[in-house]
């Protein structure tokens, strides 16, 4: 690959761009199969992967049963993005935007279906009353939380993650900047947790389960191999928050939550 690339006037789709995930991402949105999903049991169907921001479901859900929540019980499905299943008929149905996670909430008629972590991590802290404050400030300041890590995020993973560890070749340019960031990131963190327990004062709230599945994993060194390069051990407020969440049972479970085969 060229490091002089010369972008031509009009772009065109090579299937060897992307690295990695290159097979998991087309310049156009849609189905591109018949395929369908199974239903459970449960009230709330669970489509997603054990990554970061289906993780941060997971958190949510794993916590709501640990209170004994009625209502939230779940069944958790793969949907296997190597294989195409995000392109699938009844995920797209579910989410036009072919991405995980995907959510449908059974308990209502019609049945409400979600998309974007964010939004289902929103939707299900206010159906249960958990895990969101309820006085006006502090819920504005976790939402603004919430917020930020879904637009913070992406700089992250589409990028750092990306360039660092899948991109089929190393460019100083694109890591260089990017790390830049991601340790901007860190460092905005690190100094809110060095006045804070959690994200939102002393209330555990969807704020800390959307920023712990990517910013306290990147902390613990279990993102792209990067702990060292990016000497997160540094960041000592924002470990201690880490290790505070990371040893919680609940998000123990949700780590390695067994996901059901959708076929």
């Amino acid at each position: 690959m060229d490091n002089h690339y010369q972008p031509p006037k009009i772009w065109t789709n090579d299937s060897q761009n992307g690295g990695k995930f290159a097979s998991t991402n087309r310049p156009t949105a849609g189905a591109t199969h018949e395929q369908h999903l199974p239903i459970g049991n449960n009230p709330l169907q669970l489509y997603s992967l054990n990554t970061p921001n289906g993780i941060k479901i997971n958190i949510l859900l794993e916590e709501l049963a640990e209170l004994g929540i009625e209502g939230a019980q779940y069944d958790a499905y793969k949907i296997d993005i190597m294989n195409g299943d995000q392109f699938g008929s009844d995920f797209v149905a579910i989410n036009p935007n072919s991405k995980i996670p995907a959510l449908v909430d059974n308990s209502v008629n019609p049945p409400i279906k979600l998309f974007e972590s964010g939004a289902i991590l929103l939707y299900l802290a206010e159906k249960f009353e958990q895990f969101i404050p309820a006085e006006t400030a502090k819920r504005a300041e976790c939402l603004s939380w919430l917020f930020w890590q879904m637009g913070a995020a992406p700089y992250v993973g589409g990028g750092f993650g990306h360039f660092y560890a899948y991109a089929p070749e190393k460019f100083e340019y694109a890591i260089n900047r990017l790390t830049m960031e991601t340790k901007r990131q860190l460092d905005l963190l690190d100094r809110h947790l060095a006045t804070h327990t959690f994200m939102v004062g002393d209330d555990y709230s969807i704020a800390d389960m959307a920023i712990w599945a990517w910013y306290g994993q990147l902390a613990l060194g279990k993102l792209y191999n990067a702990g060292e390069f990016l000497q997160v051990q540094n960041y000592t407020h924002l470990q201690r928050w880490a290790k505070k969440l990371h040893d919680r049972p609940a998000v123990q479970r949700a780590l390695t939550l067994p996901l059901q085969p959708i076929a």
